[in-house]
């Protein structure tokens, strides 16, 4: 092979192993337009907040903070008592996120690595379970709670989502190519029991998958609104987001600005969980893609 021929390759074939690429002016400006459009409407919430409610439904709209903020918010945490709201909400999201890694792991961990009778059968059972609509199992839910007597009670949010499909199937996903079957057997033949093997083993190599799990369950159970207003009531056990549903009402009209001080208060809490995990989430997503 001449020298031509690995000059070309070099230019215009894959980059030699360790080779960084760096990144050109385009790319950061493409980079900036996307953050300032995604940023955009947290910005336009907090300057919406910031004003009366006459002056949001104005047009045009104002694109500067206002000086109603503080009043806002105090108004917006005393009229249906968010402090409370902010505590049921974290303790909901808390118990459904941990709930739903510890549970999606073990089953992801059986389907991915453990033979058994009708294994592909289940998954596809599981899997299937997804493309039922949750608005069909409201009823028999309710009906259930109602015989409990867990009618605005917590546990009758956190007992229903204690698991889910799409979880044992990320995990599933992420087991069958994160962890040798070689190491679930070595570890068996040094006498390992199942539960060791699961604590020293599968945990250690499935938690960059959990925290991804973890986190995304957790916004999602954080942002749930149609369940819990059916299940809890604002003048009870409310979440942020059934507390909201009530927030500036009026005579005959609603104060906008007030409704999206509230949306601000429940969006900060998630804001500063992003902030403190935000490197090890990012770790977590990428360090699956990355093969020696």
């Amino acid at each position: 092979m001449t020298h031509t021929t690995l000059d070309r390759k070099r230019r215009f074939g894959r980059p030699a192993a360790g080779r960084q690429h760096h990144a050109g002016p385009l790319t950061y400006v493409l980079l900036g337009l996307a953050a300032l459009v995604s940023l955009f409407p947290l910005y336009w919430n907090l300057v919406a907040a910031s004003h009366s409610g006459e002056r949001v439904v104005q047009a045009p709209a104002p694109l500067l903070p206002g000086p109603r903020l503080l009043d806002n918010f105090t108004f917006a945490w005393n009229q249906v008592d968010m402090g409370e709201a902010l505590i049921n909400t974290t303790v909901v999201a808390g118990l459904v996120a941990v709930s739903t890694v510890l549970f999606a792991t073990l089953a992801g961990f059986a389907f991915a690595k453990l033979p058994f009778k009708g294994r592909g059968a289940m998954l596809t059972l599981v899997v299937a379970t997804m493309t039922i609509p949750p608005q069909l199992s409201v009823i028999p839910l309710y009906r259930i709670i109602t015989d409990l007597g867990w009618v605005d009670q917590l546990q009758s949010v956190v007992l229903p989502s204690l698991v889910a499909a799409f979880g044992v199937f990320f995990m599933r996903q992420y087991l069958i190519e994160a962890l040798p079957v070689e190491l679930v057997e070595a570890a068996r033949m040094d006498g390992a029991h199942s539960l060791r093997i699961i604590w020293h083993v599968v945990f250690p190599v499935a938690r960059p998958a959990m925290a991804v799990l973890g986190m995304l369950v957790f916004v999602q159970a954080w942002n749930d609104f149609f369940w819990p207003f059916i299940a809890l009531t604002p003048d009870g056990n409310p979440t942020l987001q059934v507390a909201l549903a009530g927030l500036g009402a009026g005579n005959h009209s609603v104060d906008h600005a007030i409704v999206l001080t509230g949306a601000l208060i429940s969006t900060l809490p998630l804001l500063l969980v992003f902030a403190v995990l935000g490197k090890h989430i990012v770790g977590g997503i990428t360090s699956g893609a990355v093969k020696s």
